[in-house]
């Protein structure tokens, strides 16, 4: 009888060189036995940071560079990335990469509604439905999708953001009833306000008086919520979206 080769198992993280993305690659590291998988588009320092983090964590990993909104490329990278690794499986996958181009509606362009939907919402469906199939055959995984309380009550001055969490966030309701027969959970993490790159021109002064735990909250403390939902533990959970926000709700 021919022996079962064990295979490998990785996580992906996309948008994972800084802020959220890369305290999660670190909690993953510490928490769980996966390779890390640091998908970065364009900061290669950045993204060689956190894998230094990741390996000082006591975590193995490696690099990743595509734009999750270009689908050839994600395809391209991740058939490459397959046919070098054909034993094995990348068994958690946190879309998390996501961009901001805020103004008002009346006066949103075009390309800013555009590039926003490109990476948050078609990013998701881009790097998810090339990793399915894998996921259905290996009949276990866990899709963690970073949304945001912006796609729960939306934000005004982010209606293009709004708009794309929001259909990730539907998405994910529909998604995990597809698949959970596999043993396949499908979640989304919605972050309030983190203290990250994107919250860096925010009042935060003026902003936590919103807040009931008055204060930002750490990118650690959501990397936390992702580590437990891309573990063996969250087993019964799927379809669901967990707030993370100190206290602010729809």
């Amino acid at each position: 009888m021919k022996e079962k080769i064990k295979k490998t198992k990785y996580a992906l993280v996309t948008g994972g060189s800084r802020g959220i993305g890369s305290a999660i690659c670190q909690q993953l590291a510490k928490d769980l036995n996966y390779k890390l998988l640091i998908n970065y588009k364009g900061n290669k320092e950045a993204a060689e940071n956190t894998l230094q983090k990741v390996i000082e964590a006591g975590g193995q990993g490696e690099l990743l560079q595509f734009d999750v909104a270009n689908a050839e490329q994600v395809n391209t990278v991740l058939d490459n990335w397959h046919e070098l690794n054909k034993n094995s499986i990348i068994e958690v996958v946190v879309n998390n990469a996501g961009i901001t181009k805020d103004n008002l509606f009346m006066w949103m362009k075009n390309e800013d509604w555009k590039s926003v939907i490109d990476t948050s919402l078609n990013g998701f469906f881009n790097v998810t439905n090339k990793l399915i199939k894998n996921l259905l055959v290996n009949r276990y995984g866990r899709i963690i999708n970073m949304v945001s309380v912006s796609g729960l009550k939306g934000t005004p001055g982010q209606t293009n953001y709004s708009a794309a969490k929001g259909a990730v966030i539907a998405a994910t309701k529909a998604l995990a009833q597809e698949v959970a027969k596999r043993k396949i959970t499908v979640n989304a993490v919605a972050p309030g306000f983190i203290v990250s790159d994107m919250t860096n021109g925010l009042d935060e002064k003026e902003l936590k008086k919103m807040i009931p735990i008055n204060r930002f909250g750490k990118a650690e403390e959501v990397a936390h919520l992702v580590s437990f939902l891309a573990s063996e533990k969250s087993s019964y959970i799927t379809g669901e979206v967990i707030n993370i926000n100190g206290g602010i709700y729809s």
